[in-house]
């Protein structure tokens, strides 16, 4: 008895389930029928949900500088425009990314520094962090108007 009613249970869910299907392949809108979008490629549009932030306008503001990336506005000179000798190491990231902790003086603000990094108001270039330190190199011309290479070593401070 228990065995037929579930046979019966089971053959009216497979039709019904078999007739709702009919039901949708054959069902279509009037809406959709013979016309077709002009959008060639439409994941190249613009997202309807974020603004539009013109960049050439917002860093032409006075007193602030941007770091160019996220349009960040700040007051503190980024280390291009610091000299040299007022930037200190405090700290260094060994391993597969060398990274190196950096921060001017007067100023509580940690800067991150990678290898290939331009720094100092000369624009010399981090070409090694180590354990002890940073090596730069900046290219200078010297009074024979021939070009000569700097090396220049932060060592860790210790304060």
């Amino acid at each position: 008895m228990k065995i037929s009613l579930l046979v019966v249970i089971l053959f009216f869910m497979l039709f019904a389930v078999s007739a709702s299907s009919e039901d949708l392949s054959q069902k279509q809108y009037n809406f959709f029928k013979d016309q077709k979008t002009f959008i060639k490629n439409p994941f190249e549009l613009r997202d309807p949900f974020r603004r539009l932030i013109d960049s050439s306008k917002n860093s032409k503001r006075k007193g602030f500088k941007t770091n160019g990336e996220n349009n960040v506005f700040t007051n503190i000179l980024p280390l291009e425009e610091v000299a040299l000798e007022k930037i200190k190491i405090v700290g260094v990231l060994l391993g597969k990314d060398r990274r190196a902790m950096a921060q001017v003086e007067g100023s509580k603000e940690t800067f991150v520094l990678k290898e290939g990094m331009k720094l100092g108001v000369d624009g010399a270039e981090i070409k090694a962090i180590l354990p002890g330190g940073i090596v730069l190199v900046e290219k200078i011309v010297n009074v024979y108007d021939q070009e000569e290479y700097l090396e220049t070593i932060i060592p860790m401070s210790d304060n």
